[in-house]
């Protein structure tokens, strides 16, 4: 009979493994911990402690420390909405409010779905297309309610 501790367990080991067993290798523990699932869990977390020697308080620092680990689930597509200057005063602010109703979350949230994840930007380069929004890499430009609408729907739809 298996269970799904032996699975984390497991895969604990295969990270220590292939990583290192030392805290000079708590950040890229950590790293492969989230490629693997988006973002850090618990109980992974907990075991590669357990797994390499590192005190668990010594990998949650680090990965508090550091904006490049999460804690929750990601969606599937990360929403980007920039809000440099240019989009700014284009409307980043509206766009923003606009995107989170048809997603139904706010900034850094991630739908029930693990569809979305919405997320604000300092600068994502385009401002002559101000305002923009980056959906799973790929730009959209001069955003107005109706084109944000059509674009979430397609997501949801599965055709983009």
């Amino acid at each position: 009979m298996s269970c799904d501790c032996c699975g984390v367990e497991q895969e604990a080991r295969d990270i220590v493994t292939g990583i290192g067993r030392t805290s000079e290798f708590s950040i890229p523990l950590l790293q492969e911990i989230q490629k693997r699932h988006s973002y850090l869990p618990e109980d992974l977390v907990e075991a590669v402690s357990k797994e390499s020697g590192i005190p668990l308080s010594d990998l949650y620092g680090v990965a508090t420390f550091y904006s490049q680990f999460r804690f929750k689930p990601q969606g599937k597509y990360m929403v980007r909405v920039c809000h440099g200057t240019a989009c700014h005063v284009a409307g980043a602010e509206i766009v923003s409010a606009l995107i989170s109703q048809e997603l139904g979350i706010k900034e850094g949230e991630t739908t029930p779905d693990l569809l979305f994840s919405l997320e604000r930007v300092a600068c994502l380069g385009c401002c002559s297309l101000a305002p923009v929004a980056m959906i799973g890499g790929k730009i959209y430009a001069k955003l107005t309610r109706t084109k944000i609408h059509a674009i979430i729907k397609d997501y949801k739809d599965g055709k983009a």
